[in-house]
Formats: structure tokens, C-alpha cells, sequence
């Protein structure tokens, strides 16, 4: 009785540990910190399990990332009234990229909350931004989206984020993720996988990106000079979620 009684009082701590953190961060409380505490429990490091599931941050992930997405489509929507929607499309990319997020994270202080068997920082791993998207899952599941959308608005886009320089930032990621594969001496291919007819004038482009004749990601776009970006974009990000990005995973 005695040793259940301590193992309470030592949750709830860390579980009080947890909520003091992030309203240091973002100015408030939790109301289910039980929610939170698994947004930042990775996989690999999740221990009750329901039918052979493991109860991780992954579902949350899933939730965050749509409710990320909406958010930052209204953001930039309503702050570029008179831009195409291929401009937004690109914006919103860059902001919700997992590099960017990746980093979100670290400049947030997330990433020391995250509990994980595997190392966060290595090339390729997309755990820091996952469990930032994992956090957003959880601020809307505990206090709805217009509360969700002014953190994230507030405390992270208008915060942490440059969004004139997004603007000008080069984002030619074919030529970015060609000098990778030089430096490294890697073999690189573009490979048209399909084309499909969308009407009477419209068709859509999947390319393959492979190192290595290996595929890595695929990218989709009305052009397959733009389905070779996307594919290429996809490359790079996972690149650049360590500092050293030099990609030794792929």
C-alpha cells in the first residue's frame, strides 16, 4: 500500500513537472496532461500496449498534422489576400516541412521532453517533429481548435518564425539534394513512375527519387519538373533534421 501510494505521488510530480513547462512555454495549463505526457512518449518507448498496439504518440501525430495544416492555411490565406494558391501551397510546405518543424521543436524546448530509446538528433530522424505535431494533437484534443489555433498563431508562427524570410528562401531542393549526392558520391535518379489524365488538358506526374537505386520518396505535381521538386523536398528535409545533415541514413 505503501509503495502505490509513492508511485501516485511520484506521476503525479512528473505529470505536474510536465504542466509547469508548458505553461512556461505557452501560457497555460493543461487540463489532461495525460494527453500531453503521450504526445511526447515515441514508440519506442511505450510500454502498455492494447491488442499488440503500443500506445505511442503516433495517433496524436496524425491529428496534429491535419490540425497544423488548417491552421496554417488559414494564417497565410488571410495574411496574403491577393496571392495565387500556389503560393500558398508553397508557403504552407515550408512552414509545416518537417525540418522546419524539427527545429519548432528545439527552439521550443520540446525536444526535451520527448521520451525516446532512439537518438532524436541523428540524420533522417523525424522525432522532434513528429512529437511537435503529436503536441498539437493534444492542445486540440484538450482545448479545442480556436484555443489551438491562437498558440499556434501567437506562440509559434508569429514567435519563432521569419515568414519574410521563408519568402526568400531558395527552395530549389532538386539542385540542393544533387550536390548532396555529389559530395557523397551517391547515385541519384529521377524516375517517371506514372502519368495520369486529369480531363481533357490536365495530367498528373509521380516521380521516384532514388540514391543508390534506392527509392527514397516520391513526388506528385501537374509538371514533372514540380513532381521532381516535391520528391527532391521530401529528400531534403530528412537531411536537415540533424545539424550535420549529412544524411548517412540513406
Amino acid at each position: 500500500m505503501r509503495i502505490f501510494k509513492f508511485n501516485r505521488l511520484k506521476q503525479k510530480t512528473e505529470e505536474q513537472e510536465l504542466s509547469d513547462t508548458i505553461s512556461n512555454i505557452f501560457g497555460y495549463r493543461p487540463k489532461n496532461v495525460a494527453i500531453y505526457k503521450l504526445a511526447f512518449c515515441h514508440k519506442s518507448k511505450a510500454d502498455n500496449t492494447t491488442n499488440g498496439f503500443k500506445h505511442g504518440n503516433e495517433r496524436l501525430e496524425y491529428l496534429g498534422d491535419a490540425v497544423l495544416g488548417s491552421v496554417v492555411a488559414d494564417f497565410l490565406f488571410k495574411k496574403f489576400p491577393f496571392k495565387e494558391e500556389g503560393f500558398l501551397t508553397e508557403m504552407r510546405s515550408r512552414i509545416v516541412s518537417r525540418s522546419n518543424l524539427n527545429l519548432l521543436s528545439k527552439k521550443l524546448g520540446l525536444d526535451k521532453l520527448i521520451q525516446s530509446s532512439q537518438d532524436k538528433g541523428i540524420p533522417g530522424s523525424s522525432i522532434m517533429g513528429d512529437a511537435f505535431e503529436a503536441f498539437v494533437g493534444a492542445l486540440y484534443l484538450d482545448r479545442g481548435y480556436v484555443f489551438t489555433k491562437s498558440i499556434i498563431i501567437q506562440h509559434i508562427i508569429q514567435t519563432h518564425l521569419d515568414i519574410d524570410e521563408l519568402m526568400e528562401r531558395e527552395m530549389n531542393f532538386k539542385s540542393k539534394v544533387i550536390e548532396w549526392a555529389q559530395k557523397h558520391r551517391k547515385a541519384l535518379a529521377f524516375n517517371l513512375v506514372s502519368e495520369k489524365e486529369n480531363g481533357k488538358k490536365a495530367k498528373t506526374y509521380t516521380v521516384e527519387l532514388c540514391i543508390e537505386n534506392k527509392p527514397c520518396a516520391n513526388g506528385q505535381d501537374f509538371s514533372i519538373k514540380k513532381a521532381e521538386q516535391r520528391a527532391a523536398q521530401k529528400v531534403w528535409d530528412l537531411l536537415q533534421t540533424s545539424e550535420s545533415g549529412n544524411g548517412s541514413n540513406i
